[in-house]
């Protein structure tokens, strides 16, 4: 019996492996097209995400007075030709600071956008993640709570009609939960405790068939990034260290099947903190820098779209003195 659990075992990880991409890129196989300064009109501009829906551009971020700062508000913008922007929509909330705007498509053809509230009371509760929907980008519904409360949901995405968002503990209990869900109004507990080594917190999940990646970032002592790999029902999670401390991550799955990320990196020798398109060869568990965006000092939080030949990524970064949000357009 324990030789057919070892097979099984080792069957299952092996099928996880050849199902990754065993392809990767080169700093050679892209070049920055274009970089553009989209929006600064807040005191501070930060933490974007990206999406084209119906022939349309949205980028979405917070703005506040700083930082960190109690009218933190989810701002939407639109373009056309992803060179004229303009604002479609301001998500406020009178008793939280909204931050880190995440958007995605659900499979009924919306806009679901998510960020999370820092309560401003915090007597019994400091955050709660919540939900908006939109047919049109412009006017949206009500904000649904989602998830536990102090357990921040970081970013959603949609496979075979479920949506996945994996929560990270905010206060004490420093340790991820899986959700997942139908129609992105209410998450159920996949896992309880995903992971809980060190300070895990901001992740990217990508869908490669049915073989779940999970870009992760860490800090505190143990603050290297880790690559989680699952199949379905991904209750068992597999986790490779990648070596190299990341912030913000984001990643997709090219057409050609290479994965790439885009993540902030930390200063080192005579490199600056910046945010950098990476490679991510989820054989051996290693994320490669090919291209440093135009960035510096507060930066990161990347939105990622491919689009005829073109990675578009909206950032923000403070390279320029005032923490701002950019557009890159690489060419692959």
């Amino acid at each position: 019996m324990k030789r057919v659990i070892l097979i099984l075992t080792v069957s299952a990880f092996l099928l996880m492996t050849l199902s990754s991409s065993s392809q990767t890129l080169s700093s050679n196989d892209l070049k920055l097209v274009s970089v553009q300064k989209i929006w600064d009109k807040a005191p501070h501009n930060a933490f974007t995400d990206l999406v084209r829906f119906n022939d349309r551009w949205f980028c979405v971020f917070r703005e506040g007075e700083g930082h960190v700062s109690p009218d933190g508000a989810l701002r939407v913008i639109t373009s056309k030709d992803g060179v004229h922007w303009e604002s479609a929509a301001l998500i406020t909330a009178d008793d939280s600071d909204l931050r880190d705007a995440k958007i995605t498509l659900t499979p009924d053809g919306k806009l679901m956008l998510t960020g999370a509230g820092a309560l401003h009371d915090k007597r019994v509760n400091t955050h709660q993640s919540y939900s908006w929907f939109s047919d049109d980008g412009f006017y949206w519904s009500r904000a649904y709570p989602i998830g536990d409360p102090d357990l921040w949901l970081w970013r959603s995405t949609w496979h075979k009609d479920k949506v996945y968002s994996i929560g990270y503990g905010c206060n004490k209990n420093r340790m991820l939960r899986l959700y997942s869900g139908n129609d992105g109004k209410t998450f159920d507990t996949l896992v309880e405790t995903l992971y809980d080594t060190g300070y895990p917190n901001e992740t990217s999940i990508v869908f490669s068939g049915d073989t779940a990646y999970c870009l992760l970032r860490r800090d505190a002592d143990l603050n290297s990034g880790l690559l989680g790999i699952a199949l379905p029902p991904y209750t068992d999670w597999q986790w490779k260290d990648l070596g190299v401390r990341i912030g913000g991550p984001h990643m997709i799955q090219l057409p050609g099947g290479e994965m790439i990320a885009a993540v902030r990196l930390y200063s080192e020798g005579s490199k600056p903190v910046r945010t950098s398109v990476c490679a991510v060869d989820t054989q051996k568990g290693t994320i490669t820098e090919l291209l440093a965006l135009p960035s510096g000092g507060d930066t990161s939080y990347p939105g990622l779209v491919y689009h005829e030949g073109e990675l578009w990524i909206s950032y923000y970064s403070s390279h320029e003195g005032k923490t701002s949000i950019y557009l890159a357009k690489v060419e692959m």
